[in-house]
C-alpha cells in the first residue's frame, strides 16, 4: 500500500476513535481575523500578504463568506501573539 493509503487508513481510525470518545481531540477556539488584525494594528492590505493571500480573499474571511481553517488559523494565532516575528520571517518589515 502506498503512503497515501496508509495515511488515509490512520486518519479514519483516528476519526472512529474520536467518535467513540477515545483519544484526545485537539480543538482550538475560533479566531476572528478582524480582531487579530486590529490588535496587530494592521490594515487589511497589510494583513493579506502576511497571510500569503490576496486582499479580496482576506476580506472574505472578515466578511464571513470564507472560513479560516488549518494552517491559516495557526498563522493567525502566531500573528496575534507575534506580528513582528511574522513580518521578519517573511521579510516584509
Amino acid at each position: 500500500m502506498n503512503t497515501f493509503g496508509e495515511d488515509l487508513i490512520q486518519s479514519l481510525n483516528e476519526a472512529l476513535a474520536h467518535a467513540r470518545g477515545e483519544g484526545r481531540a485537539i480543538v482550538h477556539a475560533p479566531l476572528a481575523p478582524r480582531e487579530v488584525r486590529k490588535r496587530a494594528r494592521l490594515t487589511q492590505a497589510q494583513m493579506a500578504p502576511l497571510m500569503g493571500m490576496s486582499l479580496s480573499g482576506y476580506r472574505k474571511w472578515e466578511q464571513g463568506t470564507r472560513r479560516v481553517s488549518g494552517p491559516a488559523a495557526t498563522l493567525l494565532r502566531v500573528i496575534q501573539k507575534e506580528p513582528e516575528a511574522v513580518r521578519r520571517a517573511l521579510s516584509l518589515s
